[in-house]
């Protein structure tokens, strides 16, 4: 295990938040869940404080701590995937109950935290400066959740 890992900055529902992740993501689980001592501003003693978890194996930690911080889409998760159902099960879970859509593969789920669920071809799509990448780049700028089946046809010239 690495020295580097992401932690998180949540108002108040980092357990919450950990329980949904490790919830949505296989080989993830909550490793330790520390509770506020006094003294802690913003947060009431005893409650959950500092939440440890692993997302498919990397280690992660998240804090309730307050509104002096806020989570943005300069920081989020990649999913990589390979089909369709899998993006449509991420996307649907990650936007259920207040998640937001975004552009090109992009969401943030209902705790704040942006999220990127992607086709592992994509970048095969993409990496050219060929005509086939100009119009799979063109495509998925048109795409919220993003669709296989219209990138290819976009990338292979049969849109």
């Amino acid at each position: 295990m690495g020295i580097v890992r992401p932690h998180l900055w949540y108002h108040s529902q980092a357990l919450e938040a950990a329980e949904f992740y490790v919830s949505l993501v296989p080989n993830s689980q909550i490793t330790s869940v520390t509770h506020a001592p006094p003294g802690i501003p913003d947060v009431a003693e005893g409650t959950p404080f500092i939440v440890d978890f692993t997302l498919d194996g990397m280690p992660v930690q998240a804090i309730s701590a307050g509104p002096s911080l806020t989570l943005d889409e300069a920081f989020s998760f990649i999913i990589d995937v390979e089909t369709q159902d899998e993006i449509d099960h991420y996307w649907d879970a990650l936007t259920a109950d207040g998640g937001e859509p975004g552009q090109c593969g992009w969401c943030t789920d209902r705790f704040g935290l942006s999220w990127q669920v992607v086709p592992r071809v994509l970048e095969e799509y993409l990496s050219g400066s060929d005509e086939r990448s100009q119009r799979a780049t063109q495509e998925m700028l048109t795409q919220t959740k993003l669709d296989i089946a219209r990138l290819r046809a976009a990338y292979d010239g049969t849109s």
